[in-house]
């Protein structure tokens, strides 16, 4: 029997099979994915934008036909010649499923937008940019001393600002004499001053004196999210901070999937590069609007990434990421143009310096947190983790500083989770279970009230609750082990066995009901045993990476933890400890250390010493690679159980004392007859 057509959304990760012929929105709706409409499905509104992916997904088990919607319509022909859609775009309204097909909803076509949850932290710094405003006058030319503009304007400099050894691009060159006699020959220009090398770079000039200021953005360029501060190059202050999904997310949610992607389809690479390209322009145009700035202005970009992203954001293959001995095509900080990178919202002589990645897994994202939270500068010994799709995790004192990551999977983001969604309003994003009678109340996104206060209803009415995002299922995963609904081993217990109707049959397992919205037309919020897995999987894999390190350094224990990234702004520490997925410490000595990469951006965009002082950082880092070591499968085998299977954990014993209970075959209310069968 030829099974339906299966529809697979990002970035929810939401799917289901639909007779060929269904129409795109109504397979989102059927599945509850976040795609707007206001029109009645008559093309007119354009709400129900996506964007179709074809080709091979190995992430969701399917192979993409370019006739795996139906072809261009009328009406999308109408609208595209009043309107315009985006190249690649359909409108999910038209688009009907003929074969098996992964669709992205992008950000301007989600009801709930999403949350970016990397907000730029209160920093001091200490401001050394390196790009600055000179305002200079120039010599006029002079017949009988032939010189050119530049050279004039290379005097000027070093005349007034002792500054020498200066070159101009070509972009700067072909409109600077219009610049000059339109201003009477007085001119500021922008210049770029590099750590690592004497000569300087002018990035852009103004008539006259300018005094409305020059800006750089600092972006953290996540797996999942690409999130950036417009910060003023002259005070360090942040005009304005945003982020969206990062449109990646179709070709893969996590980093193998992505290099999976490019190399199972032939210019997949370039694909992805040219998708995170055109999302960060669009993300600097919203910036300078927002802040009510002229784009030009912008004069620099820092980036900080994984090292798969850095490679598809610089239009390098990733594919020798994918397989051992992890080469980058370099490790080392790049510095650039706008031009260069292929970026057009900013001047082509605007400067991008992309912090050095620490190894073939450890990248650019974690050398920021270096340069951020200062390991090597620790008396003590702090573990920092910063949680994403991938873990980046630091281990250090003045002594030494060691650094690995840890394949933690898209779970602690809410994706491959059954009712999980991306943080946006109306997720839920903390819960508590009452340990007596098992009941939950929890908060969600955009409103401050438990569900259990008064006034909820009426609070959550216009976002409605709409799913689970990552710290909510963090917490819910831990609350249900608080309260006796799980056991150890990660095993949800029978209604008779934890004393609560909420526990359901699920198949041959059970699931935790959380909320049931369907009888007014809202989800079914539930924890089921494969989310459960999924969390045991993912914190598994962080312990086990911090562990490594542990014993690399020869100790058993660490005296701090820091929490970086939103996962740190958003989980409670005695929730991260109860699951096991930071090592055993004292509740107090754990700290949140907000988004640490994009501090990190923020201080080697605001201060050019910074860049020395990490690349220099980064050389003396010890990498420790989990992919080759032997302990890691122990490790993550032993930190499956909850918290850990071996480890004691004295410090979260008392603060929590735990319940003991067992919901096995041999023990279960429902099926205690059942005995496992002997092999042999």
């Amino acid at each position: 029997m030829t099974k339906d057509p299966l529809v697979v959304f990002t970035p929810s990760g939401k799917r289901g099979r639909f007779p060929k012929g269904t129409r795109v929105l109504a397979a989102a709706r059927s599945l509850g994915v976040d795609l707007d409409s206001v029109c009645g499905g008559r093309g007119i509104c354009s709400k129900c934008q996506i964007t179709p992916s074809y080709g091979d997904f190995p992430k969701h088990g399917v192979t993409v036909a370019k006739d795996a919607l139906s072809e261009w319509n009328s009406v999308e022909q109408r609208y595209d010649e009043k309107r315009g859609l985006k190249p690649g775009r359909r409108l999910g309204c038209q688009a009907t499923v003929q074969s098996d097909i992964v669709i992205d909803v992008p950000p301007e076509s989600q009801v709930h937008k999403q949350v970016v949850r990397k907000a730029a932290s209160t920093r001091q710094i200490e401001m050394a940019p390196a790009t600055r405003l000179y305002y200079i006058e120039v010599e006029e030319p002079d017949m009988h001393v032939p010189t050119g503009d530049l050279e004039r304007i290379e005097r000027a400099l070093e005349t007034g600002w002792g500054i020498t050894n200066v070159k101009m691009n070509l972009s700067v060159l072909s409109k600077i004499q219009r610049i000059l006699r339109k201003a009477d020959w007085k001119i500021t220009v922008a210049v770029h001053k590099p750590h690592n090398s004497d000569q300087s770079t002018i990035i852009t000039a103004f008539p006259g004196l300018h005094e409305s200021g020059l800006f750089g953005l600092a972006i953290d360029l996540g797996s999942t999210t690409v999130a950036a501060h417009l910060t003023d190059l002259a005070t360090g202050e942040v005009m304005a901070s945003s982020g969206i999904m990062n449109p990646q997310i179709r070709f893969g949610e996590d980093l193998m999937s992505r290099v999976s992607y490019s190399m199972m389809n032939e210019g997949g690479d370039k694909e992805m590069t040219t998708a995170v390209r055109e999302a960060i322009d669009t993300l600097a145009r919203e910036l300078a609007d927002e802040a009510k700035i002229d784009i030009g202005q912008i004069m620099e970009m820092v980036f900080v990434c994984n090292p798969v992203m850095h490679h598809l954001l610089l239009g390098i293959d990733p594919v020798e990421l994918g397989q051992a001995p992890f080469a980058l095509a370099t490790s080392d900080s790049v510095s650039i143009n706008a031009q260069e990178l292929g970026l057009t919202a900013l001047l082509p002589s605007a400067q991008i310096y992309v912090l050095p990645c620490i190894a073939g897994h450890v990248g650019a994202d974690a050398a920021a947190v270096a340069l951020s939270e200062e390991p090597d500068k620790s008396e003590d010994l702090v573990l920092m983790v910063d949680v994403g799709t991938n873990a980046e995790i630091l281990l250090g004192n003045t002594t030494r500083v060691l650094a690995c990551s840890s394949p933690t999977g898209p779970a602690f983001e809410g994706a491959q989770i059954s009712s999980g969604q991306r943080a946006a309003p109306g997720a839920i994003e903390a819960i508590a279970i009452d340990p007596i009678t098992k009941e939950p109340r929890f908060r969600v996104i955009g409103c401050n009230l438990w569900s259990d206060h008064e006034g909820f209803a009426e609070a959550t009415a216009t976002t409605g609750i709409t799913g689970i995002c990552g710290s909510g299922i963090i917490e819910a995963v831990a609350e249900m082990r608080m309260a006796g609904l799980m056991d150890a081993s990660g095993l949800i217990g029978s209604a008779e066995q934890t004393g609560t109707p909420r526990c359901l049959p699920d198949g041959r397992t059970h699931e935790y009901l959380i909320f049931d919205g369907t009888a007014e037309g809202g989800p079914r919020i539930t924890v089921t045993q494969g989310d459960v897995r999924a969390i045991q999987l993912a914190k598994s894999a962080l312990y086990a990476g911090a562990r490594l390190l542990m014993d690399e350094m020869e100790v058993e224990t660490v005296d701090r933890v820091v929490l970086a990234g939103a996962f740190g702004a958003h989980i409670s520490p005695k929730h991260a400890m109860v699951l096991g997925m930071i090592p055993d410490v004292s509740l107090d000595k754990v700290t949140s250390a907000g988004n640490a990469a994009g501090t990190g951006a923020r201080i080697a965009l605001c201060n050019v010493d910074a860049r020395a002082r990490i690349e220099k950082l980064v050389r003396e880092i010890t990498k420790v690679e989990t992919a080759i070591e032997p302990k890691f499968q122990e490790h993550f085998v032993a930190a499956n159980a909850i918290p850990h299977k071996t480890a004691p954990y004295p410090e979260l014993q008392k603060v929590v004392t735990l319940p003991d209970v067992g919901f096995g075959a041999s023990n279960s209310g429902d099926g205690g007859n059942r005995r496992r069968r002997r092999r042999g």
